[in-house]
């Protein structure tokens, strides 16, 4: 015990130390913390659908006599877990991704880990962008193939890479984020697809954080820039914008069947409630429009955010980078003080030296709220500089 103990003071002498917040209550775009009332800017919800009470009454009232309205599946997939709802929402996904078979996952995490780990093993490598997240590399730590990371969104690097290690294996993959979660920056998918098609490679993007956000869809980056059918394997999570549970996986049939057969964060896991299913499908079906018209409403904040008060970011994940992690630290509560739930970002989540705070903007959001912020955060005086 006296081991671990002295590896969390560590932790909290490097201002990495995690905690879990008390929070007691989410409404709209607020949350409470301690009884105090914050704008929510540290949320993944960025349509503002999970506490929407509007829709979560309407989809009660229309679906508490469903047969599955239920709240456990109680099974694996595999055995009895499984329904036509459940089919029907990865049918849902194949039409809106333009892909032949979807298959879903418990989270977006078990998702990447198990796509990646089961498809490639001896004989195969990866080529990983570096900043890619923490579920792909652990798909890469458990996958018995060679791995590259190359540098983050540099493609000079990537193609030497691919010119040096390609033709050593069999399979290869080129995996990336389309937007990044960190740093909110953008991958450059048309050049991506350039040079997997170049080095005979497969191509994965993960749009976790770009489904709900990019898109005339929906579906993420690459249907922002009409180039969804010269993808192999996308990967969405369903607890961003859609304020659901769950992860798909979206491919060819064979590597669909193959998942269904090899990816152990699949076989292995009961498979998520069926209500979600029913509220996830409720959402895309009967209430497309509503997330279409609060997609458009966070991306006009996010751009005229950017045309003021330029970042890195080209997304609604907008990272303030102050370096200095106890002064991030000391950043985030003035802020959380001044009414605004901004949470800092230390290592080992980020690289060392590149402490920040994760300004999550989400639709309901007011750009006279953002304009306050930064008038804030310019007029915080104890982030002179060192």
């Amino acid at each position: 015990m006296e081991n671990y103990e002295n590896k969390l003071s560590e932790l909290k002498e490097k201002e990495s130390y995690r905690s879990i917040k008390n929070i007691e209550k989410r409404i709209s775009k607020y949350i409470i913390v301690e009884d105090k009332k914050m704008l929510n800017l540290s949320s993944n919800d960025y349509l503002n659908i999970s506490t929407n009470k509007d829709l979560i009454s309407e989809f009660i009232e229309k679906y508490k006599n469903n047969d599955e309205f239920l709240f456990s599946s109680a099974s694996a997939r595999l055995l009895t877990g499984n329904s036509k709802s459940y089919n029907l929402l990865e049918n849902d996904f194949c039409k809106l991704f333009s892909k032949e078979a979807a298959l879903l996952f418990n989270t977006g995490y078990q998702c990447n880990q198990g796509v990646v780990s089961t498809l490639f093993s001896k004989g195969d490598c990866i080529f990983s962008d570096k900043l890619n997240h923490a579920s792909i590399i652990s798909g890469l730590k458990l996958s018995q193939a060679e791995h590259f990371r190359y540098k983050h969104n540099d493609y000079d690097n990537l193609e030497k890479i691919l010119k040096e290690k390609r033709d050593n294996y069999n399979n290869a993959i080129i995996i990336s984020e389309s937007v990044f979660s960190m740093d909110g920056d953008i991958s450059d998918i048309k050049k991506l697809v350039e040079l997997k098609k170049k080095y005979n490679c497969l191509l994965m993007i993960d749009e976790a954080h770009a489904f709900g956000v990019f898109g005339d869809h929906l579906a993420g980056y690459s249907d922002e820039i009409n180039l969804l059918n010269e993808i192999d394997i996308i990967t969405v999570t369903l607890g961003k914008s859609l304020a659901s549970m769950g992860a798909i996986c979206l491919s060819s049939k064979t590597i669909i069947d193959y998942l269904i057969n090899k990816a152990s964060s699949f076989i292995f896991s009961t498979v998520i409630p069926p209500v979600n299913i029913l509220w996830t499908r409720f959402l895309l079906e009967e209430k497309f429009d509503y997330l279409i018209n609060q997609k458009e409403k966070l991306n006009s904040l996010f751009n005229k955010v950017h045309k003021i008060y330029p970042t890195i970011s080209s997304s609604q994940i907008i990272p303030i980078i102050i370096k200095d992690a106890h002064k991030t630290k000391q950043l985030a509560k003035h802020l959380q003080n001044k009414g605004f739930y901004v949470l800092p970002i230390n290592p080992p989540t980020v690289p060392s030296g590149t402490s920040r705070l994760r300004v999550s903007l989400t639709a309901d959001i007011d750009y006279n709220e953002i304009e306050k912020l930064f008038t804030e955060i310019k007029n915080a005086t104890f982030l002179a500089k060192q």
